[in-house]
């Protein structure tokens, strides 16, 4: 079982950055793809980023070179830095996990695919 607990979100203004942080707990996190999604209201859940075992990251277009996904396995925690925000980031960001027995799989980038997730956290940017 594992369990995720995301911080960071917040009102920032179009432009600005924030980090988001997903603590989790377990012993299985090394092995652990780890994903970002958000959901606007009214809105499916949308894939962010993801990142492998090794530390392979991917992203979705919307996001690409302004978002960065990274993981500290010491601390069983993963990062989204987002920077140079736009009113249209605004959602709920969820992080999720999937346990493999190998570090080395390409993580999912379906929501139906993860098997744990967190409550999420709310990241609002104003124009």
């Amino acid at each position: 079982q594992v369990q995720l607990v995301e911080s960071g979100g917040g009102l920032v203004q179009a432009g600005g950055s924030l980090r988001l942080s997903c603590a989790a707990s377990g012993r299985t996190f090394r092995r652990n793809a780890m994903g970002w999604f958000r959901q606007a209201p009214g809105k499916e859940r949308d894939f962010v980023a993801a990142i492998s075992g090794t530390g392979a990251t991917y992203y979705a277009d919307p996001v690409k070179g302004r978002f960065t996904i990274s993981r500290d396995n010491a601390k069983n925690t993963v990062y989204l830095q987002m920077n140079s925000l736009k009113p249209e980031d605004t959602a709920v960001y969820y992080c999720a996990a999937k346990t493999y027995s190998s570090i080395y799989i390409t993580p999912p980038f379906q929501p139906t695919e993860y098997d744990y997730w967190g409550q999420g956290t709310q990241v609002t940017v104003s124009s």
